[in-house]
């Protein structure tokens, strides 16, 4: 079986950030990759929404990366990734808006996931939800 790797930032107060009591200091240089991932699609995300205005409640990506390894080793080389996009909004509108701005991040915009797509393939996964309901 290979060895996953795992990184998880959290939108608070406009930056991402790991949970409080994790460090990037204290993360070995593959979860360093992931992380400067997750930084760079979180930012381009919301870099994208801001034109629109767009603050999402929440936002949480989890930037995971597989190894070739069974043990996390210096010579050990990713064969895979995968970026999870959790997404609360508050309306429908939003839900779409921050749909097509994620596609895009991922796609196009963000320089680190075109990155790590010179490693090994890159997938996403987006699951948004909207809190509040539409007024009649």
């Amino acid at each position: 079986m290979n060895n996953t790797q795992k990184v998880t930032v959290t939108l608070r107060n406009g930056r991402f950030r790991l949970p409080a009591a994790a460090k990037a200091d204290d993360l070995n240089p593959k979860a360093l990759l992931l992380y400067a991932a997750a930084q760079c699609a979180g930012l381009t995300v919301m870099g994208i929404l801001g034109k629109d205005n767009i603050v999402p409640k929440t936002m949480e990506i989890t930037a995971e990366g597989t190894l070739d390894t069974e043990k996390l080793q210096a010579s050990s080389v990713f064969r895979s990734f995968r970026l999870s996009y959790n997404v609360e909004c508050r309306t429908l509108s939003e839900q779409h808006a921050v749909s097509q701005a994620i596609n895009h991040a991922q796609e196009y915009a963000c320089g680190m996931v075109a990155m790590l797509g010179y490693i090994a393939p890159v997938s996403h996964q987006i699951s948004i939800v909207s809190t509040e309901t539409a007024k009649v």
